[in-house]
């Protein structure tokens, strides 16, 4: 027959733990749900650094082309198109450069599509398509030198 003394020591520890457990109880759902919500947070983080990084980047290639538009005033510019205005008025690359009042490699470098006009040149080259080959000349004319 067991000992009093140990069956007693058994059952206050048993009452003990089941007592430690009813008061830890509320603190474990406590933290597993802090940890849910914790975990949730840094999702809805990343997901709102990635769109704020998609939004800044579409923001960017944008802006970029949007001013060039502006200032210039809607003018379209293509290589073929300057390249097609220089032969309806029969041209050479340096007599367009000296309409244009910029150096032959700019032309030649513009029509081959290695680099586009700055928009302070769009309008200039706008006035090319207004103009006939008699006007052309006449312009070429007078122009010194």
């Amino acid at each position: 027959m067991p000992n009093i003394a140990t069956v007693l020591k058994a059952e206050i520890s048993r009452v003990a733990r089941k007592d430690a457990r009813a008061e830890t109880q509320p603190l474990k759902k406590a933290s597993a749900q802090y940890r849910s919500d914790i975990a949730a947070l840094k999702r809805r983080v990343l997901a709102l650094e990635k769109q704020l990084s998609r939004l800044a980047r579409s923001s960017k290639a944008s802006a970029s082309p949007t001013p060039a538009k502006a200032s210039a005033g809607g003018l379209r510019y293509s290589a073929k198109g300057l390249v097609a205005q220089r032969k309806r008025l029969g041209l050479t690359a340096t007599a367009v450069a000296k309409i244009l009042n910029v150096s032959v490699q700019s032309i030649y470098k513009w029509e081959d599509g290695k680099t586009r006009p700055r928009a302070s040149q769009l309008p200039a080259i706008a006035s090319l398509r207004k103009m006939g080959k008699q006007d052309a000349a006449k312009f070429l004319a007078s122009l010194p030198g």
